[in-house]
């Protein structure tokens, strides 16, 4: 026993201290090398990645034999074994398809594109490398099915399937499990405080509802975006790049984009990474002239209201407006203000900085992982919601803790906001136009001149020049000391009737676990979860109704999915998948939404799959507690607790005294839900003088939205050329929109006289409400991506999407969808990674069908449009370093993707990366 012990501590001692190392190279079938390849031990969590010229350095702490496998993605998988130490070996691994790059989103689980059980798009490091757009953001635009509408040159917002607009709370958008959505706004600003690109791993993209993984606010989508752990990706990373926009509003202007990363692994315990990112330029200026409700209408015209001009919203009927004295004379006609061009609002500049850092700890040195993660980012872009919205110097962290293992996860984040010196454009204008004179003196000179000179013997056209050259002198010219000052002001003053800045400093807290038991159980995989989130909104009563402090309230999830392969034959694969979720919001009642799913494998070249799922999204926080005047209609939220909220005191002392009413009256956001008529009901009244044709509105108390969707798809491999199709219907249930609707002043709606006598007396409001549409709301659509090599290697790729919306709109006139997508996009790809050695280009081509665009700053049609970007690359490995020169719509023509914002021109690019991994 003395003898046997000593000998087991020899061995235990040895096994301890063995140590493998092992050196090689990873190229692709034309000897190029291949950086960020993973190098992993089969069976364990031991690895690492190839250097910028494709080497690798592995030790493992135990004796050969064993095996290494190769892999990164766009190529095919391969294993060696390792027989002796110190062996040098060389992985040549050959270009696969997209249909063999893994993806994680779809299932919550590691799977081939191949195989999800759903639509899914997907960018790699090769698409990010190669895209011809001027980033890997930008580049969405090129994916089947996706739309992506530019609001500024630094806050595009991606979408699928329709139904969005910049505001759109119906897709999400995740950053290393982490939702971005700003809790002011409650929806995604674009890549303005997300990723910087040399951190990013992969991008992959769910059109259609995902509730039953994701929850509510994957409602139409989702996008994930991963970034590089510093244990598998340590090394510096530079980008730089500069150019020009070119405009034919705005000019050529300078455009400057910088990232930088910097990793490090301590050890095989701890590592750390930090990332900057920098973008400078100028916006897409915004400059249409053309009337809001009348094209045919110009700035000569007495009631005018221009796209990009602000301040002519303040109107008024000069007839309802005049004394008694003169009222005979005064034609009954709406006269407004004269506004603002938006040039004179803004500097346009576009900027984005941010930040983010992480530390990760493994404990055991395997796959559990501890991690923290940090970002802060801030910028100034144009967002057009309501009104027009200069986003100045807006500020949003996050923070995160993670413990996370091959099989589990648990998460909780942060997210906090500041509006920094943001500001109201359209509020700006108007109240430039108040702080020189009041809109009471203004319209009071403009009725009295127009009567003097219509008695002196004017023309009509005559008096109305003159009333609004009288009215309009000692007006505040842009540029001068007088407007600098009343600019500064307003966008100083909170207050909307005196000011317009925008005031937040909102947060939400959220955390969500998953565990896969798919290591414990061998007939199935099957995933359990949950998520919890609390809103704590504070404006300031800026936005919200939050005057008197933080409106705070909560929502959880909890989900479960199972997922099952069998092979029926050597032939045939059957994978079957089935989610189930359960929601619950404070508000509403809680709500299942299942998604099943079955996808089969033939010949391994051929998969077909098909799936049902019901999607649902709770109110946002807008819909539920916004308490803010737009001008020409109140926004109020319809929480039960939002409708007494909501306080304001209206002047009727012109027509309402007349019938006995007092001067004032003071009102709550009660009145739009339940004493209201419809919009397009007082507008026939005015244009029939017939009260018979008023509507009751009164729309019901906002409530959950649902959506039962069904899919069907193919994916395949047919000599050489891939091909991805799948269709869709969404049918929806209680669809979430705003309608416009009309409360008067006194009288109560339906009594045929007191109120009917408010709405001709012009003594009414707008209220733009938050609520379920009864209309039937069905869309449908189908997209097919094909893609293959010509030529030898050069990489031609194409896809064609046609989506379609489903609904009576003369049934509902006031009902809007915002489906805003056009029925037909076709897109194309063309390049060669490796026309020659180490040089590579890439062409990009778009269309766009005309489509109108639905939001609640204005409704218009929006052209057709095509775009070509292009770019070449040259790589250099012995500076481990990449240069491109590219171009964004290189054809130069303008164009547009919503109503109201700037046309589109061109960008002009040189890039330098250096990758140091």
């Amino acid at each position: 026993m003395r003898t046997f012990f000593p000998i087991i501590l020899l061995f235990i001692s040895s096994v301890c201290y063995a140590q493998t190392t092992i050196t090689g190279s990873v190229v692709d079938d034309n000897e190029q090398p291949i950086p960020g390849a993973n190098i992993i031990v089969l069976g364990t969590s031991t690895g690492t990645v190839t250097d910028f010229d494709g080497n690798f350095t592995l030790t493992y702490s135990q004796n050969p034999p064993f095996s290494v496998q190769a892999s990164s993605i766009g190529f095919e998988t391969v294993t060696q074994e390792i027989t002796t130490n110190n062996q040098s070996v060389k992985f040549i691994l050959q270009e696969g398809t997209a249909l063999d790059e893994v993806v994680i989103s779809a299932s919550r689980t590691p799977e081939r594109v191949f195989e999800s059980p759903v639509t899914i798009e997907r960018l790699g490091l090769k698409e990010i490398k190669n895209t011809a757009s001027a980033d890997f953001y930008d580049g969405l635009e090129n994916l089947k099915g996706v739309d992506v509408n530019t609001n500024s040159l630094t806050f595009k917002s991606v979408n699928t399937r329709g139904f969005a607009t910049f505001a759109n709370n119906r897709f999400m958008q995740l950053v290393d499990g982490m939702d971005n959505s700003t809790p002011a706004l409650n929806f995604p600003i674009g890549n303005l405080v997300g990723m910087t690109e040399t951190d990013v791993l992969s991008v992959e993209l769910l059109p259609g509802a995902s509730s039953a993984l994701y929850g509510a606010n994957a409602f139409n989508g989702i996008l994930f975006m991963r970034s590089k752990n510093p244990f598998d990706y340590p090394g510096i990373s530079v980008s730089i790049k500069k150019g020009i926009t070119s405009q034919e509003a705005a000019g050529d202007n300078d455009y400057t984009d910088l990232s930088l990363r910097a990793a490090y692994k301590f050890s095989n315990k701890f590592a750390a990474k930090v990332n900057f990112g920098y973008l400078k330029g100028t916006d897409w200026a915004a400059v249409s002239e053309v009337d809001k409700i009348d094209p045919s209408r110009t700035r000569a015209d007495l009631d005018y209201d221009g796209i990009n001009v602000y301040g002519d919203e303040v109107s008024a009927n000069i007839r309802t407006e005049a004394p008694d004295a003169v009222k005979g004379i005064i034609p009954d006609v709406d006269v407004s203000r004269t506004g603002y061009n938006e040039k004179h609002l803004t500097n346009y500049n576009a900027e984005s900085i941010k930040a983010d850092w992480g530390l990760y700890y493994r404990p055991f040195e395997d796959d559990f992982e501890i991690a923290y993660v940090g970002k802060v980012g801030t910028g100034s872009t144009i967002y057009q919601g309501t009104n027009r919205y200069n986003i100045a110097n807006f500020f949003q962290q996050q923070h995160k803790l993670e413990f996370r293992n091959n099989n589990f996860f648990l998460r909780g984040y942060v997210v906090a906001d500041k509006a920094g010196d943001s500001y109201d454009m359209v509020f700006t204008g108007i109240n430039i136009n108040r702080a020189w004179k009041s809109d009471e003196d203004w319209f009071r000179e403009y009725i009295e001149t127009y009567a003097g000179a219509t008695l002196g013997g004017a023309t009509e056209e005559e008096a109305h020049a003159a009333a609004r050259a009288q009215a309009e002198t000692g007006r505040y010219e842009p540029g001068t000391p007088e407007y600098n000052a009343a600019f500064n002001r307003s966008i100083n003053d909170p207050d909307l009737s005196t000011g317009s800045k925008f005031q937040d400093a909102s947060k939400y807290y959220h955390s969500d676990a998953n565990y896969n038991f798919g290591h414990l159980i061998d007939f199935a995989e099957i995933q359990v979860g949950g998520s919890f989130r609390r809103y704590s909104l504070n404006s300031s009563g800026t936005i919200y109704t939050d005057l008197d402090g933080p409106i705070d309230y909560s929502e959880y999830g909890l989900y479960t999915q199972i997922q099952k392969s069998l092979e029926l034959n050597e032939n045939l694969d059957l994978k079957l998948t089935g989610s189930v979720r359960y929601d619950k919001s404070e508000f509403f009642d809680g709500f299942f939404s299942p998604r099943l799913s079955a996808g089969l494998t033939v010949n391994q070249n051929h998969n077909i799959r098909a799936s049902v799922q019901t999607g649902f999204r709770n109110p946002t926080t807008q819909d539920l507690f916004i308490g803010l005047d737009a001008g020409r209609a109140i926004l109020v939220g319809s929480a039960p607790e939002n409708l007494d909220r909501y306080v304001r005191t209206f002047d009727i002392s012109n027509e309402g005294q007349a019938i006995g009413q007092p001067a004032t009256v003071t009102q709550t956001g009660r009145v739009a839900y339940e004493n209201s008529y419809t919009r397009s009901s007082v507008e026939a009244l005015s244009e029939t003088g017939d009260p018979s044709v008023l509507e009751i509105a009164n729309p019901e108390l906002i409530k959950p939205e649902q959506v039962t969707s069904a899919e069907v798809g193919y994916r395949g491999k047919l000599d050489g050329l891939i091909v991805d199709f799948s269709a869709y219907y969404n049918s929806y249930k209680d669809f979430i929109s705003q309608e416009v609707v009309v409360s008067p002043f006194y009288g109560t709606v339906g009594d045929g006289s007191l109120s009917v006598a408010a709405i001709a007396n012009d003594d009414f409001q707008a209220w733009s409400t938050y609520t379920n549409s009864p209309a039937d709301v069905n869309s449908y659509g189908a997209s097919i991506g094909l893609s293959t090599k010509i030529f030898g290697n050069y990489d031609l790729g194409g896809s064609y999407t046609y989506a379609k919306l489903d609904f009576d709109r003369q049934k509902f006139p006031d009902f809007t969808t915002n489906f805003n997508t056009p029925e037909h996009k076709f897109k194309a790809t063309f390049g060669n990674t490796e026309l020659f050695k180490n040089f590579g280009f890439n062409i990009a081509y778009r269309y766009s069908d005309n489509y109108f665009w639905e939001a609640t700053f204005g409704n218009g049609l929006v052209p057709e449009y095509h775009v070509l970007d292009a770019q070449i690359n040259l790589r250099v490995p012995s500076f481990k370093s990449s240069f491109k020169a590219g171009a964004t719509n290189l054809l130069g023509e303008e164009y547009f993707t919503a109503f109201g914002t700037g046309n589109i021109g061109s960008m002009f690019y040189v890039s330098w990366t250096i990758n140091n991994l």
